[in-house]
């Protein structure tokens, strides 16, 4: 027994000199805190608040800096000149998509969101070809975001002025649009199966952001084994994608090829014609995943916004009167907006823009990976590295924000009170890998933002603090405070 247990002692002292030994040459790689074996820089993540850990090792390390998930080397890129010069002047080179465990035993390198290589190129290429064949961008698609604008609009009557919670309704809204792009059809808000499907996503998401998720993150060989609420996110995607799997039944049985309807109807007529390749990237599993990416993609980083828009004009009432003065003068009450109004509306383009550098719906944005060799900065990076680029810090960076932790619109008007751009909002993402879904969601915002400040003005027994309306900063996507309004028609 003695020597078995020396022989297993031995054992381990030699695992964790390896361990050990691979983290100290690794040559160069950019500074961060001493990684220990087996927990990788765990330590230094403070339960719960991966993102605000992260943001305060770039006040300590400056903006290129090294973490260990585990075993595995992590280059944080913080602040926007490092995350420009990697994501846009050496997009080629940061342009991989690195593992996300969220959802990597669900996609398994299938879909748009996480796959790589020619198949990612094709899959990306096919999408962005579909959104422009169906009108995103244009009077198409635009009018269907305002039917959807109208009719949450029309629910927010019926609460009679009195206070509720907007998100689910937000949400329906939201996710319609996208129904009707993806499975050519808009559900009523109490449809069940539509409510079952969405209430999947808001916890998927929730899951993903909690300390349980955080850790899937952090350890995912670890966690993968261990029981908990991270195991439900790939449960949920697959009863996401049950649901998808209805759909394009429904889809073959009524497929006229010669007229496509929506992004599924495209697709099984893309898997016709290349039936007979057997390398083609069109087949049934790529279907479901891209699906899956698109919906649950532009589902949560909308509504999130739009929710962070309404707690942010509860706390500043002079910043709604100036959305309502500018509304009326440009839209009045008697049409409902359209995109090319916001080309008149300097202070509310300048508002959305704001709201979306200080809400970081996803500060972490999704992890890339080097696809050689990277020499950055006077650092070595080897090939598959994981790279993440905070987007929190592009959008904190005061170089380029003169009032980073506060909400300013001014951070996109100029000295005449006209909307400008400013390129350290990175709210998309950015070069090879920016969302492609952007122009649908700006669409989506101003619409939806200006259609209900058309109609009502909003009011909260609750009076908000700066500390209320500011994001967590905890995990993969920053959610508002839960609270109530009421919308009281002008």
């Amino acid at each position: 027994m003695e020597v078995t247990w020396t022989g297993i002692l031995i054992l381990i002292c030699i695992f964790i000199y390896t361990t050990w030994d691979t983290f100290y040459r690794r040559r160069n790689l950019p500074p961060g805190p001493a990684p220990l074996p087996l927990i990788g820089t765990l330590l230094h993540i403070k339960r719960g608040k991966l993102v605000d850990s992260l943001m305060k090792l770039w006040d300590q390390y400056g903006p290129v800096y090294t973490l260990y998930f585990g075993p595995r080397p992590v280059v944080v890129l913080c602040g926007y000149d490092a995350v420009k010069e990697a994501l846009i002047e050496r997009s080629e080179e940061f342009g991989a998509r690195g593992p996300l465990p969220l959802l990597e035993k669900f996609t398994q390198g299938y879909g748009i969101s996480l796959s790589n290589g020619e198949r990612w190129r094709i899959l990306r290429t096919f999408a962005v070809k579909t959104m422009k064949d169906f009108g995103f961008g244009k009077k198409s698609i635009e009018g269907k975001i305002q039917i959807e604008a109208q009719c949450i609009v029309d629910e927010f009557k019926k609460s009679n002025g009195q206070p509720f919670n907007p998100h689910k309704m937000l949400m329906d809204a939201i996710s319609n649009v996208l129904c009707a792009f993806i499975f050519g059809d808009r559900f009523e808000y109490k449809d069940e199966s539509f409510t079952k499907l969405l209430g999947i996503v808001d916890e998927s998401f929730r899951l993903a952001t909690s300390t349980w998720g955080q850790l899937l993150t952090l350890l995912p060989t670890f966690m993968n084994h261990i029981p908990g609420p991270h195991q439900r996110i790939i449960a949920n995607s697959e009863k996401m994608t049950e649901f998808i799997q209805e759909r394009v039944k429904v889809s073959l049985e009524t497929l006229d090829p010669s007229a496509p309807r929506h992004f599924i109807d495209s697709f099984l007529i893309k898997m016709e014609e290349e039936k007979n390749n057997p390398d083609t990237e069109f087949h049934q599993r790529n279907l479901l995943v891209s699906a899956h990416n698109l919906f649950i993609a532009g589902i949560e980083t909308v509504t999130t916004t739009l929710r962070f828009a309404l707690i942010i004009l509860l706390k500043y009432p002079d910043i709604e009167a100036k959305l309502h003065d500018e509304i009326n003068q440009v839209i009045g009450r008697d049409r409902a907006p359209n995109f090319a109004d916001r080309l008149q509306m300097h202070f509310t383009q300048a508002f959305i823009h704001e709201v979306q550098r200080f809400c970081d719906v996803s500060p972490l944005n999704v992890p890339r990976m080097v696809t050689r060799n990277v020499q950055f900065r006077g650092y070595q990076i080897p090939k598959g590295t994981e790279i993440y680029p905070l987007l929190c810090t592009v959008h904190r960076d005061k170089k380029y924000f003169s009032s980073p932790w506060k909400f300013n619109p001014n951070h996109f008007l100029d000295e005449s009170g006209r909307f400008m751009k400013n390129d350290a909002l990175m709210a998309f993402s950015a070069g090879k890998r920016i969302c492609p879904g952007e122009n649908l969601a700006r669409m989506e915002l101003f619409i939806f933002l200006t259609t209900i400040l058309q109609n009502f003005k909003l009011t909260s027994q609750t009076e908000f603090t700066e500390t209320d309306i500011a994001p967590k900063m905890s995990g993969f996507l920053n959610t508002p405070i839960k609270f109530e309004l009421s919308f009281v028609p002008h």
